[in-house]
């Protein structure tokens, strides 16, 4: 096996597990959407994350300070999209909507990056990816609905809109993330960490009154703020940042189609919801389209 071939292997390895800890961060914010207002969940979730990176990326910042200064509107903007307004988005829209209609309008993901880097960066997509999108995504649907009533029964109102502007954001930031400084991957996380720390403290502030009411003691809580500070947050960003620095953009952004399938067995397992033979099913697909596009790709 080549070495270009295990790296690239290595990449999708990365992107299963950071789609794993996505798919449990939905399920926390919607779990705990009657007990934490949503920005203080993001601003509490970005603030934890900053913590834990500072200290190690210490020496990192100091070399790379200049380098971050010289490329901060791509720093600051890479922080304001991926960062700081896709997980608020993400985290108000989950009041509102269900998981099904969170996870259905995420799955519009990689088609959204191809058609920005098509229109911004000139880059098109191979036939190869577009039908790995297009199967994917057909699996979405056979994971979400699994028959004609469920289709019917599909309702849209304010949540899936803050979900949909989220995806839009979120397909920026993984499109753009090709213009991120030449720094080391610590320094960008706690730059891009503290940038939502800055912008979400006075949104989050408005929210001070009612998250004061917050039950601090009980396990749960402070299980779910522990939660998004560390897994979907630095362990994810990290992985994500890397994987998309090897695969590119558009690959990396297909991965969001699995998102469905860990969600759906997330579900099974802790909700006790009941797996469908057209999970099964659509969860191939998912895997196919994929495939398809990692290995006729590569031809």
């Amino acid at each position: 096996m080549s070495t270009s071939t295990r790296s690239e292997l290595r990449a999708y390895a990365m992107l299963a597990l950071v789609m794993l800890f996505w798919s449990g961060n939905a399920i926390v914010g919607r779990a705990v959407r009657d007990d934490i207002p949503p920005i203080t969940l993001a601003f509490v979730r970005w603030l934890g994350a900053f913590l834990v990176v500072v200290g190690p990326a210490a020496h990192h910042l100091v070399a790379d300070w200049s380098t971050l200064l010289r490329h901060w509107k791509a720093t600051l903007f890479l922080g304001l999209t991926g960062v700081a307004s896709f997980n608020t988005l993400f985290y108000i829209g989950l009041i509102d909507t269900t998981a099904t209609n969170a996870l259905l309008l995420q799955a519009a993901t990689p088609a959204l990056v191809l058609m920005l880097d098509a229109a911004v960066f000139g880059i098109h997509a191979a036939a190869a990816q577009i039908v790995g999108v297009l199967l994917s995504i057909l699996g979405v649907g056979f994971v979400l609905f699994p028959d004609l009533g469920a289709l019917l029964g599909l309702h849209f109102g304010r949540g899936d809109v803050f979900i949909l502007t989220a995806v839009v954001v979120w397909a920026v930031y993984t499109s753009f993330l090709r213009r991120r400084p030449p720094v080391h991957p610590l320094s960008f996380l706690t730059a891009t960490f503290a940038t939502a720390v800055v912008v979400l403290l006075p949104l989050a502030a408005l929210e001070w009154r009612e998250a004061a009411a917050i039950d601090w003691h009980r396990p749960q809580i402070l299980g779910a703020f522990l939660y998004v500070a560390v897994l979907p947050s630095v362990a994810a960003y990290f992985l994500f940042n890397a994987a998309v620095a090897a695969v590119g953009a558009a690959k990396a952004g297909q991965s969001i189609t699995l998102m469905p399938v860990f969600g759906a067995l997330l579900a099974a397992l802790l909700l006790g919801e009941p797996l469908l033979p057209s999970h099964f099913v659509g969860m191939a697909l998912i895997l196919a389209g994929i495939g398809v596009s990692i290995l006729l790709g590569r031809r």
